[in-house]
C-alpha cells in the first residue's frame, strides 16, 4: 500500500451550522461545495488542500470519528489488507469516489478513500 497522504478528517458535531461557523469564523477553514447528498446533515470544509467533514448524526461503530487515507488503486489495497489478515469493508461508493472501513488495533477506524478525481 502506498498513501497518498490524508484524505479527510471527521468529526462528530451536534449542530452543523454552528460548527461550521466556528471552523470557518473562527479557524479559516472555507466550506466546500462537493458534499455527497447524504441522509443527514453535515458539511465538507478545507483546510490548506485537506479535508475537514462535520458530521451531524449519531453514528454506528463502523462510522463516524476517522481520519481517511487516500489511495489510487482501492480495490489492490483492500486485497492487500486482507492478505495481511486484517478485516477491511467492500469497498463502496460515496461521491465520485469509493471508501472501505477498516479498525486499527485499538479499534480506532480508518478509511480508505479513492478519489473519483482524474
Amino acid at each position: 500500500m502506498t498513501p497518498l497522504g490524508i484524505h479527510h478528517v471527521s468529526i462528530n458535531v451536534t449542530d452543523t451550522a454552528s460548527a461550521a461557523e466556528f471552523y470557518t469564523s473562527v479557524l479559516g477553514l472555507t466550506v466546500r461545495n462537493d458534499r455527497p447528498d447524504f441522509s443527514f446533515a453535515g458539511a465538507w470544509l478545507d483546510l490548506a488542500g485537506q479535508q475537514v467533514h462535520l458530521l451531524e448524526i449519531d453514528m454506528p461503530d463502523d462510522r463516524g470519528q476517522h481520519f481517511a487515507i487516500g489511495v489510487s488503486d482501492l480495490d489492490s489495497v483492500v486485497a492487500e489488507i486482507r492478505g495481511r489478515g486484517v478485516t477491511v469493508s467492500d469497498p463502496k461508493p460515496v461521491g465520485s469516489g469509493r471508501q472501505s472501513f477498516l479498525h486499527d488495533p485499538s479499534g480506532n477506524l480508518v478509511e480508505l478513500n479513492q478519489s473519483g478525481r482524474g
